[in-house]
């Protein structure tokens, strides 16, 4: 009785937490199924960064494009336009004010852990442990530990439609604690995207600094 007496607070948790469970790894299923099915895709974005040690915070937008396997233009366009270009051939990070351009191997896109999160390319049931956090405004809400030890990205929330699985907002969290979210609205997963939108040609008089020997980005990509 008395062994039973011990087990039984176990039991009950076990009844809370299997479903919990059960929900968080149907919400993934879901998810990597849709995102399977998607060849191509465009979105704009509205991003917040935060800075944990100074507190500043920074608000931009833009829009993305994403063909497979991992083609990505991510450009944003206030309050100063930045483009990063994962491309065939290279990695471009262009800051058009500053008349600089960074190329980098396209090696560093495989280990963008962000960049394969963002278009649905992550597979999450191997690379995360992942906790369920249930419903935000009527959304999904999963929380993230890379498996793998990863500077830029120790911890990642995120929020999925339930209507069709589409990832609608993120937030990651780097070592050092500093936020980066990611709000996506205007979808389109069923238009087609030109591979032209991909390819980059460094501007007249621009400086390009060629990193494809480094190990890490100069500057951090999606940052």
């Amino acid at each position: 009785m008395l062994r039973f007496m011990t087990l039984l607070p176990a039991i009950c948790l076990l009844t809370l937490i299997l479903p919990v469970c059960a929900r968080a790894a149907g919400t993934v299923d879901n998810l990597q199924r849709v995102y399977a099915g998607i060849s191509a895709m465009r979105a704009e974005f509205r991003q917040t960064l935060l800075h944990k040690e100074s507190g500043s915070r920074e608000e931009r937008s833009g829009s993305l494009f994403f063909k497979k396997p991992l083609l990505l233009r991510w450009e944003t366009k206030k309050p100063a336009p930045e483009l990063l270009v994962i491309g065939r051939d290279a990695i471009w990070h262009a800051f058009p004010e500053e008349e600089l351009v960074y190329k980098y191997s396209l090696k560093l896109a495989g280990s963008a852990s962000l960049a394969r999160i963002v278009t649905g390319q992550a597979r999450i049931d191997q690379d995360f442990d992942l906790e369920e956090e249930g419903r935000e405004e009527g959304l999904h809400t999963l929380r993230l530990y890379p498996k793998k030890a990863d500077q830029s990205v120790v911890e990642v929330l995120l929020w999925v439609d339930p209507a069709n699985f589409m990832i609608r907002r993120l937030r990651v969290y780097d070592f050092y604690g500093n936020e980066n979210e990611i709000v996506f609205s205007r979808y389109d997963a069923k238009t087609g995207v030109r591979d032209a939108v991909f390819s980059y040609t460094p501007p007249k008089g621009f400086e390009v600094e060629d990193r494809t020997g480094a190990a890490a980005p100069e500057r951090s990509l999606f940052q």
